[in-house]
């Protein structure tokens, strides 16, 4: 089976600036507790790979995801390109010094999971953080797309869930070992951010697109709270439009503009990301002027929404270019 590359982001999540503040507050607590205890927490390098079944995937996984991204390598004994793939994946567990878990799941002794997880072929690798599962990749891969495909899981579990990763015990180390990641100090703007997720909660969009500018206008780089922005928004937008008359309107007015941005904005919540892209920059290619600076702008606003790394975003980057160009 050929590798198959799959989107970090998945479809657009809704939720995931409420798991974000949840995984973070998980994160603080437990590193809270280890220093209580008057330790660090600091695990083997040995522990870093791990096997999990059925009875034990909410405690090894679920769990675990609130602290660490937790990587699961679905494998079997016949498989052999598992036996390429999984060694790579172990070393690497290691070698990335806790800033992910490895779960090695036999498909063969827990086909439940396998088919909760939708999986259609092995070698498959998931990531599971914060709770919520995102397909990294199926079928044998090459070590340099691996690690690109882990930076980027590792990063995005930094950035949007405050999960810095586990400590690992440099003594237990070959070599000595690399240092822990440092504790990741709460962010001065934790009650504003944690006052949109409960807006969101209640339904009250405006409220958390509010609380999420004034976040913005203290630290324009607030990643979290661009998204955060970004989605309230987009869920204000289609807020009790009727998506019946929204398409009508955009199938019989290819030119008109709002009738376009109006579609694909419901084409975005619908997890119809590339249509939503794809929409915008045909209409981008068909206007001038003005009209052409509005689809512009809402398109790069439904990029905030998916996440600038997000493969997708980045081919329609380039489609864009080539449309404005």
């Amino acid at each position: 089976m050929q590798p198959r590359n799959m989107s970090m982001s998945g479809v657009v999540d809704l939720a995931a600036v409420k798991a974000a503040q949840e995984a973070k507050a998980k994160a603080e607590q437990a590193r809270a507790q280890a220093a209580r205890e008057g330790g660090t927490g600091a695990i083997s390098p040995a522990d870093l790979v791990i096997d999990v079944d059925e009875a034990g995937f909410e405690r090894d996984v679920l769990q675990r995801s609130a602290e660490v991204p937790v990587v699961i390598d679905f494998w079997a004994e016949w498989c052999q390109p598992c036996k390429q793939l999984s060694p790579v994946l172990e070393r690497l567990a290691v070698e990335y010094n806790g800033r992910f878990l490895l779960a090695k799941i036999d498909v063969d002794a827990n086909q439940m999971l396998m088919q909760q997880f939708g999986i259609q072929g092995i070698p498959a690798v998931f990531a599971v953080v914060a709770g919520q599962a995102l397909p990294l990749f199926q079928g044998a891969a090459g070590e340099a797309q691996i690690r690109q495909t882990l930076d980027q899981l590792v990063q995005v579990a930094e950035q949007r869930f405050g999960l810095t990763g586990l400590a690992v015990d440099p003594e237990a180390e070959p070599g000595g070992g690399a240092q822990a990641a440092p504790e990741r100090p709460a962010g001065p703007y934790d009650a504003l951010l944690e006052a949109a997720v409960q807006a969101l909660d209640s339904g009250d969009l405006s409220g958390a697109v509010q609380a999420y500018k004034n976040v913005l206008s203290e630290d324009p780089g607030n990643e979290e709270a661009k998204l955060g922005l970004a989605q309230a928004e987009l869920l204000q937008r289609v807020q009790g439009v009727d998506p019946q008359q929204v398409r009508r309107d955009a199938a019989e007015k290819p030119a008109d503009v709002q009738a376009q941005i109006a579609a694909a904005d419901l084409d975005l919540v619908g997890g119809h990301v590339e249509d939503a892209f794809g929409r915008l920059i045909e209409t981008v290619g068909r206007t001038v002027g003005d009209d052409r600076d509005t689809v512009r702008m809402r398109l790069l606003e439904l990029f905030e929404v998916v996440g600038p790394e997000d493969p997708r975003v980045i081919a329609a980057r380039r489609a864009l270019a080539r449309a404005l160009f």
